[in-house]
């Protein structure tokens, strides 16, 4: 049993040593000569517009100012009168939050 059991163990320790030495198939032979006379482009990442601090901080007081005045004009819908400009700051809220969004997700 212990020679059979040392003979494993060989077996094992010295199997991936003389799987190492193996000689390159032909397939892999004509890839490096394909790699080493095609080589890989590296292309940069396209460079993402700088994002000007003073946009944003102009775009996130209006925001704010827009949702602050949403509460009162909520109000003037509950007594049955639609203010004209709410449907437009509500569209405005939302395309000054997506660009936010955008703009700092970048």
């Amino acid at each position: 049993m212990k020679t059979s059991l040392s003979l494993a163990l060989i077996l094992f320790i010295t199997l991936p040593l003389v799987a190492q030495g193996r000689p390159a198939t032909a397939g892999q032979v004509e890839l490096r000569k394909y790699e080493s006379a095609h080589p890989v482009e590296v292309r940069p990442e396209p460079q993402r517009p700088r994002v000007s601090r003073v946009q944003l901080d102009q775009e996130a007081d209006e925001l704010s100012g827009l949702a602050q005045s949403i509460p009162t004009d909520v109000k003037s819908v509950t007594q049955g009168t639609l203010p004209k400009d709410l449907l437009e700051k509500l569209k405005r809220i939302e395309k000054l939050s997506k660009h936010l969004r955008g703009q700092l997700v970048q």
